[in-house]
């Protein structure tokens, strides 16, 4: 692998900048100073510096955020803050949110470039849990909550999948095993309610890091990359 790909695959700038930041001998492998961006190194045999901290390879890269109300899903909506603009800062391609969360709608949400584990949380035949918080118009009887935990007709071919659902400090609390478009505040609508507000909590054994506020994110821990595989 090229040097300068190494540098940019691990979020160290563009191959432009990297060009610069090797002249400035701010590159070094193997304790020897860099001087042409095209060289091969072995990812994983050779130590690679920069500016004097070893940079260790990742051939993927996986961050949580806590996704703030007005915010798109996206990686990229014309007059539109996206989620991948949260990140600019890390400089990663192929960077993509997993699922999607509706502009109004906050918590936590997974972003990689890992195809792999992108497919394997949002495909049905998975039935990855999402957790989600959810203050309604009006309170929900033993009725409302039965039909959504059994699977309601939202107007699609097919009733929803059964949910959990269950009540906790005055609010819903809805787990559902897939992600159709709007799903939950169609949900609440067919039985008679309405979303006023919505927050996903979790996303299978993974769950939101409080301390982060809204519009904030960070790496993924090895343990928490270990409760998606």
């Amino acid at each position: 692998m090229r040097i300068d790909k190494y540098l940019s695959d691990n979020s160290i700038g563009t191959r432009k900048e990297i060009k610069s930041l090797i002249k400035a001998g701010l590159v070094q492998v193997n304790d020897a100073q860099v001087s042409d961006p095209g060289m091969h190194i072995d990812p994983v045999k050779d130590v690679v510096k920069y500016d004097g901290r070893v940079i260790l390879y990742e051939p993927f890269h996986y961050f949580m955020l806590n996704k703030p109300a007005g915010c798109i899903s996206a990686t990229a909506e014309k007059n539109e803050t996206t989620v991948v603009d949260l990140l600019a800062g890390e400089n990663i391609k192929n960077l993509s949110p997993v699922g999607r969360l509706d502009k109004d709608t906050e918590g936590l949400l997974i972003l990689t470039d890992d195809g792999h584990l992108l497919h394997n949380l949002i495909s049905p035949s998975k039935h990855v849990g999402k957790e989600y918080l959810v203050k309604t118009a009006h309170a929900l009887s033993e009725k409302d909550l039965s039909a959504l935990r059994d699977g309601v007709d939202i107007g699609d071919d097919k009733k929803t999948l059964p949910a959990e659902a269950f009540i906790l400090d005055g609010d819903l609390h809805l787990v559902i095993y897939e992600g159709r478009f709007h799903q939950v505040k169609r949900m609440l609508e067919a039985v008679g309610n309405s979303v006023l507000y919505l927050k996903r909590l979790r996303m299978g054994k993974l769950v939101l890091d409080e301390n982060l506020e809204p519009g904030v994110y960070r790496k993924l821990t090895k343990d928490e990359l270990d409760l998606l595989s």
